[in-house]
């Protein structure tokens, strides 16, 4: 393993190298041997490669290289040979900025969406205490809620104008309950003083628990040619980046996926592009009797279940709902606040985890700041999350049990400064990286879109030939059921 020779801004406190990064992830997993998984794993490259205090590299390499070495062991289970992982570090920087490194027909993901200037209008806004406040347009609905605080013109001269005329703290609070999101910039420490702060600090990065009985489900074998997930069927809820990309890592190597979404509230078009290789794509409306019945029909033979939304026991699909319907099945929830903390029922993106936990504050230029890769907290959930999966089913296999897997955004913002700071001084210099410029390796594939350009598979095994994402295919394609 690669490690840091680097020091915190405390030039007396090391930082850990990657490979003890690697090795308490696996534990945090349940793996049951970490120290030896740990040395499955090689990094090559290390942290700075870009102008950021925060291990961003590192970070990356380490979630992608535990997902890569659990599908390995999940495959070496049914009958694949063993393998040793290998991640480069460019090419984990390149998968944190995928969303800006991808090309639909030769044009950039954003210009290709609905409305570009939605997300163009996301950014941090200065209030009237001097406070900044980051501000989410992307969709319309969350458009519709600014709009109905600010009353402005939603161009970034207009939203200036109108949050300079409030306080921070009651303009966050003002669309948050119109069903916005918006989030005051606070330091590291305000935020672990504050209760949300409090309630996600106290939890590992990807939460575990056996939430009840369930049969053991022994991995079937299976023959060299077919992927370490083969046979595995995942109804996949969700929607933007982290769950999507999640459940796509998972249909890449061999799992059924079933996509869900509502028809009234799709993601764009080419995000289901970015986000949907390999899967089948079914419309779901949970509120409507009939898909609600032919959901629970094809939660009979699920495997997994992967949900991104808030709000989903009030149509019969909470964990403990699931299970008892299912036992033995495996959930895997993304929140950015904590499934049951004090913001348990505000919505949350990558950019506002960044803003609240200190993150943007340490950042800081002239002004807070989102890392130089933009994104953050969603490309790591995803890893994380699909390694998580990888290894319960290994777990489900031994112990039998019904699962419950969670990954916060805040969290995983968390996991991430706890890595230990960057000297400022060794960073300031590095070239920013570029969108549509990548570090490493791109990869060109036909879709039913047209032809799509994105970051490749960001590591390799020793021994076998890592998968490349499947077929691309529109919403609303296939019925609610398996093949």
């Amino acid at each position: 393993m690669t490690s840091n020779t680097l020091t915190t801004t405390d030039p007396t406190t090391p930082l850990p190298p990657t490979g003890e990064i690697v090795s308490r992830l696996l534990h945090t997993l349940g793996d049951p041997d970490p120290a030896r998984g740990a040395e499955d794993i090689t990094v090559v490259g290390a942290d700075p490669l870009v102008p950021s205090v925060h291990r961003l590299a590192d970070a990356m390499s380490a979630a992608i290289g535990v997902f890569g070495r659990q599908t390995a062991a999940l495959g070496e289970q049914r009958g694949h040979r063993h393998q040793r992982v290998e991640v480069r570090a460019e090419a984990a920087i390149d998968q944190l900025m995928a969303t800006y490194h991808t090309t639909l027909s030769g044009r950039p993901i954003g210009v290709l969406l609905d409305d570009p200037a939605l997300l163009g209008n996301n950014d941090f806004y200065r209030a009237r205490d001097g406070r900044w406040i980051f501000i989410i347009t992307t969709y319309p609905h969350l458009r519709d809620a600014v709009h109905s605080v600010l009353g402005c013109v939603l161009d970034k001269v207009g939203i200036a104008r109108a949050a300079a005329g409030w306080d921070a703290f009651t303009l966050e609070e003002a669309i948050c309950a119109r069903g916005g999101v918006a989030c005051v910039v606070r330091s590291r420490d305000e935020w672990l003083a504050h209760p949300a702060g409090r309630y996600v600090a106290q939890r590992p990065v990807v939460e575990i628990e056996r939430v009840g009985d369930g049969p053991l489900r022994p991995l079937e074998p299976i023959g060299e040619a077919d992927e370490a997930l083969a046979g595995v069927r995942v109804l996949d809820l969700t929607h933007v980046i982290a769950g999507p990309v999640a459940a796509r890592l998972l249909a890449q190597f061999g799992a059924d996926v079933l996509h869900l979404s509502r028809p009234d509230r799709p993601d764009p078009n080419p995000m289901i592009a970015m986000t949907g290789g390999g899967k089948r794509n079914a419309y779901c409306d949970l509120r409507d009797g009939h898909d609600r019945a032919a959901f629970h029909d094809a939660l009979q033979d699920a495997d997994v279940f992967v949900n991104a939304y808030r709000g989903l026991a009030r149509h019969g699909a909470s964990t403990e709902e699931l299970v008892r319907r299912r036992p033995g099945l495996i959930t895997l929830e993304y929140h950015a606040w904590g499934a049951e903390g004090p913001w348990s029922e505000r919505g949350g993106f990558d950019q506002l985890a960044c803003s609240a936990t200190g993150l943007a504050i340490e950042e800081w230029t002239d002004r807070p700041s989102l890392p130089p890769t933009y994104l953050l907290n969603d490309y790591l959930a995803a890893y994380l999350g699909a390694a998580a999966v990888a290894t319960v089913l290994r777990r489900r296999a031994a112990e039998g049990g019904s699962w419950q897997i969670r990954v916060t955004l805040a969290g995983v913002c968390h996991w991430v400064q706890k890595l230990g700071l960057l000297a400022r001084e060794d960073v300031l210099d590095l070239p920013l990286p570029r969108p549509g410029h990548a570090l490493a390796a791109l990869s060109t594939t036909g879709t039913d879109f047209g032809p799509l350009t994105e970051p490749a598979t960001p590591f390799a095994y020793s021994g076998r030939t890592v998968p490349q994402p499947g077929r691309r295919t529109p919403l609303g394609s296939a019925a609610l059921q398996w093949r």
